[in-house]
């Protein structure tokens, strides 16, 4: 039983106990002090070692008056103690001596070397039952009980376990026992009679009785009273002895007289004989021992609340800790932010506070406002904050910049009043858009282009449309990240025009743990696509007749919307585009068009194959004909491709794409509709590079998803040999960070070029 469990089970027993009068349990020791002081002195006994020569006797009650639950608390008691005390043959030697009618001498001081070998012994001490003679078994001590070794001076302690209800005398052969210099401790058991074992122990008494149900506290008092005698040095650094009053109580049997009733006597004569009789009622009652308790109390290390911003201080023992830190916080010991903001935005707050949200949501989202402040924001970092809130009309409060200190900010959180009226989200979205991103002049060596991010909290369902008045907004440059519960998911997708910047909980308890991956959306907007980035991407899309026409120029849109975000030129990004159904078709290849513009135009006249799609095939014709040298394909640039696919026909493909990502080139998925997901993972080779989006009108919103993935792998180091850029089977050499090729019967750089003496070659070779 541990500690809390331990001060459970005595709760419930005191509740019970002042219901019935028929208790029956175990004795209480009663400690007058506050849980706080309870704790430190169950701490201290855990890390508590008594280190030096001396020999403990252990002396258990065996008898019936105990039982087998107070002998077997009894053995646990002493399996505790043995683990604070450093056993072995020149430290600390152990002795067990049961007694009931008899003595008997269970394991000697010189028997066992190890605290190992010692509890197990212990474990196999069985109980006996019987009368409860403890005088006989303390003069059995006094004879037999310490055998002399080689250093006669050793300190001898003896630990009477036992309720205190002796069976003659025992005064007398306690008193012996302590002339001769032992020092005698007394752990009740079950139903104690502390009077009688205050008057066996040491002096001071008080010192020297423990409870057994208490075990830490045992631990504690005995090896405080130890360190106290100069018997051991067991009392940590940084810990102190203190005293403080405490009360042991015991269950008594208390007989009470209830009045008087007529009872039948005999006869006298021919007439009965009778008389008034008392009547007795017999109760259980506590008999309360006043008394002091000498224990090590080690101060906790949360005692100097060294969490910080809300964290709480689990101590683990003497000195050490750690804090359990609420979201937005780092886990070292003071909780400090370690989610800063350091990208470059103008970022402003527009939150709900209408009648539909209550009162409560509203200040939810305010205490969400305040911690993600705390959490993120420093003085020194890039954004300007702005704050604004709404129901059926929109306020700016607080203007961007307005405050650069991080505490005068959650105080101008703390400011916002419930307005209570019908939620108006898309007259709020235009108003904040013409009128929110006005900032204040804080940064003067700043200019006032950076991404504009508008953060919308919002919890009900609009009284007005969305989808117009969110379009109004991203026409303009602003970039909306919506914080919603999950059922507003697809109303808030609507407002963002990306799922990707779309923040649902579960639950009310759930908000505060979305304030990472909101830090991380707010600066994923302060770098918008790839711009000067140089990679080699081509597109491979299903043209098949699985997908169909009116779908293939959903297709059409996401390659053109994608491109838009490279710069395409013959030195930054190439673009190529390849269509398939049965067959793979060349749109046009990685240098066919310079121009971000020529490119839209050509991806508009892909054509459509219809028929079954064979996605191997197309990517072996990607691996041959679009990422060579000949075709456009540069050396030292990075290579994507990107798959766009319903998933049928990809059977053949795992095996090409191997190829492709072995010759240097990341390969990405976009997969609609109900896709087959491993057989799209196959293909990409990783869980990451692959998206799946429920329909072909959904694509839009994973633009910006597939962008960020491909910039992020064209950003790694490129082996410039990956793939092989030289022709003809040619080899290529790396060669200080850069390559040449060795070729055979060819010329020039990438061996292009037929040599002469092969060409001679195959004349003089060849057929009259």
């Amino acid at each position: 039983m541990n500690v809390n469990e331990s001060c459970c089970v005595l709760f419930l027993y005191h509740s019970l106990c002042s219901l019935s009068s028929a208790c029956s349990g175990f004795a209480v020791q009663e400690i007058q002090t506050d849980h706080e002081t309870i704790l430190k002195i169950n701490a201290a006994g855990q890390i508590m070692q008594c280190s030096a020569a001396m020999d403990v006797l252990f002396v258990m009650d065996g008898s019936y008056s105990v039982g087998k639950g107070g002998f077997e608390r009894s053995r646990h008691c002493v399996l505790k103690l043995c683990e604070a005390l450093d056993i072995g043959p020149d430290m600390v030697r152990v002795g067990v001596l049961l007694f009931s009618s008899s003595p008997r001498l269970e394991i000697s001081l010189d028997s066992y070397g190890s605290r190992e070998e010692l509890r197990k012994r212990i474990k196999k001490i069985q109980y006996r039952g019987g009368s409860t003679q403890t005088g006989l078994a303390l003069k059995y001590v006094l004879k037999k009980g310490f055998p002399s070794r080689h250093n006669s001076t050793v300190p001898r302690v003896v630990v009477l376990l036992s309720d205190g209800k002796s069976q003659g005398a025992v005064q007398l052969a306690a008193s012996e026992l302590k002339q001769t210099g032992v020092s005698l401790f007394a752990v009740g058991l079950r139903y104690p009679r502390w009077e009688e074992l205050h008057s066996l122990a040491s002096i001071p008494t008080e010192s020297h009785v423990f409870f057994a149900e208490h075990v830490l506290d045992a631990v504690n008092g005995l090896c405080t009273a130890l360190t106290a005698a100069s018997a051991c040095s067991a009392v940590p650094s940084g810990c102190r002895v203190e005293s403080y009053p405490c009360v042991q109580k015991t269950l008594e049997t208390v007989k009470e007289l209830q009045g008087s009733f007529m009872c039948w006597k005999g006869t006298r004569g021919y007439f009965p004989y009778t008389s008034l009789c008392p009547y007795y009622r017999y109760t259980n009652a506590y008999k309360p021992f006043p008394t002091v308790c000498h224990r090590t109390v080690c101060s906790d290390p949360c005692d100097s609340q060294p969490c910080q911003n809300g964290g709480t201080c689990v101590s683990e023992g003497l000195g050490k800790y750690h804090c359990e830190c609420p979201t937005g916080y780092g886990s070292d010991p003071s909780c400090a932010p370690l989610l800063t903001l350091d990208c470059s935005v103008d970022m402003l707050f527009l939150v709900e506070s209408s009648s539909a949200l209550t009162l409560e949501g509203f200040l939810r989202f305010k205490s969400f406002l305040k911690r993600f402040v705390q959490a993120v924001l420093t003085s020194e970092a890039p954004v300007k904050v702005g704050l604004a809130q709404y129901s059926a009309e929109a306020r700016v409060e607080a203007r961007l910049g307005q405050y650069r200190d991080p505490v005068k900010l959650a105080q101008a959180v703390e400011a916002l009043r419930y307005q209570s009226r019908e939620a108006k989200t898309g007259e709020a979205l235009r108003y904040v858009t013409r009128h929110g991103f006005q900032s204040s002049p804080v940064y003067a060596d700043v200019q006032d282009d950076l991404p504009r991010v508008l953060v919308l909290l919002t919890g009900t369902p609009s009284a007005d449309a969305v989808v117009e008045p969110a379009k109004y907004a991203r026409d303009r440059e602003v970039f909306i990240i919506g914080i919603a519960p999950d059922r507003m998911k697809a109303e808030v997708n609507n407002i963002t025009g990306n799922p990707q910047r779309t923040i649902t909980f579960s639950s009310p308890d759930r908000l505060m743990a979305k304030i990472p991956e909101l830090k991380a959306k707010i600066c994923s907007v302060d770098s918008q696509g790839c711009l000067g980035q140089a990679v080699d991407l081509v597109f491979v899309l299903d043209a098949s007749g699985n997908v169909g026409k009116d779908n293939f120029v959903h297709l059409q849109d996401f390659v053109r919307s994608v491109s838009v975000q490279f710069d395409v030129n013959r030195d930054v990004a190439q673009l190529g585009l390849v269509v398939f159904g049965r067959r793979p078709v060349t749109v046009f290849q990685l240098d066919g068009h310079a121009s971000g513009s020529a490119v839209l135009a050509a991806v508009s006249k892909a054509p459509f194959l219809g028929g079954r799609a064979s996605t191997g095939s197309a990517l072996l014709h990607v691996h041959s004909h679009s990422l060579t040298v000949g075709r456009g394909a540069r050396p030292g640039v990075a290579k994507a491709v990107v798959v766009l696919t319903d998933g049928s026909g990809a059977e053949d493909a795992a095996v090409p794409a191997q190829q492709l990502r072995d010759s240097g080139a990341a390969v990405f998925v976009v997969g609609t509709g109900d896709t087959q997901h491993d057989g799209l993972v196959r293909i990409a080779g990783s869980e990451d590079h692959v998206i799946v989006v429920p329909s072909y009108e959904d694509l839009k919103y994973s633009e910006d998803v597939l962008v960020q993935l491909v910039c992020a792998d064209a950003k790694k180091t490129v082996d410039p040999c990956r793939p092989n850029p030289c022709m003809n089977d040619g080899v290529c050499v790396l060669s200080n960070r850069s390559y040449r090729c060795d070729c055979q019967g060819w010329e020039g750089p990438h061996c292009e070029t037929r040599s002469p003496q092969s060409r001679q070659t195959e004349e003089s070779t060849a057929p009259l």
